[in-house]
């Protein structure tokens, strides 16, 4: 038995990059109708090349089925703030992991997302050696909690760590919730994009499908 699990935060208006006003009314125009102003990188979205020029792409060049397959779920909710994330890290998922697959790093950080600063701040964070092992495993997707894979606030460090995954193939997914439901460690993953002509990157729906499944690329 399967079942889908939704892995995306609400945008909702007032969020950092998020603004809603109103264009048409019931009331008014007989239909509603509003404009939305999102960041690019607002709630759960995902990275293209050129957010860190780490190479000519952009988010259209991301097709569906670059955006979605089988993903390893680790489990990493025992990992403290500010942790530095490795390779030993994924523990037996490691050696199970096939290219091509993806991994999901359930930190348990989207606890946090109600507390901006923390949430921001203290955030895990992928450890170059890491990184380095995502790219040579060859990882279709790298899903993480926090809303960046590295140290904001450390701009030689959140370039270097997105340099390394994006320049070398990984497309990265920040911002997802809901990875305590999922009890599979081996699901079917996806997150599609808006298809935004140059875009740096882009808010997206993400999801898994938590129970057996069947991938035909």
């Amino acid at each position: 038995m399967s079942r889908i699990v939704d892995l995306t935060l609400p945008l909702l208006p007032g969020q950092r990059g998020v603004v809603m006003e109103p264009k048409f009314t019931v009331a008014r125009d007989g239909w509603n109708a509003a404009t939305w102003q999102l960041y690019s990188h607002a709630g759960t979205h995902m990275d293209a090349q050129v957010h860190f020029a780490a190479g000519p792409e952009t988010i259209e060049q991301h097709t569906p089925e670059r955006c979605m397959g089988p993903a390893w779920v680790v489990a990493l909710t025992h990992v403290a703030p500010r942790a530095l994330l490795t390779v030993s890290d994924l523990g037996a998922v490691a050696e199970k992991f096939v290219p091509g697959e993806s991994l999901l790093l359930h930190t348990g950080w989207s606890r946090h997302v109600a507390e901006p600063t923390r949430y921001r701040d203290e955030l895990p964070r992928i450890g170059e050696k890491l990184a380095q092992w995502c790219v040579e495993k060859k990882v279709k997707l790298l899903g993480v909690e926090p809303p960046s894979v590295a140290d904001v606030n450390n701009l030689p460090e959140v370039t270097r760590i997105h340099e390394i995954l994006l320049g070398g193939g990984v497309t990265i997914v920040e911002g997802l919730t809901n990875l305590d439901q999922l009890t599979h460690e081996r699901v079917f993953f996806g997150a599609l994009p808006l298809k935004l002509a140059g875009g740096d990157g882009c808010p997206v729906r993400a999801f898994a499908i938590d129970g057996a499944f069947e991938w035909k690329p």
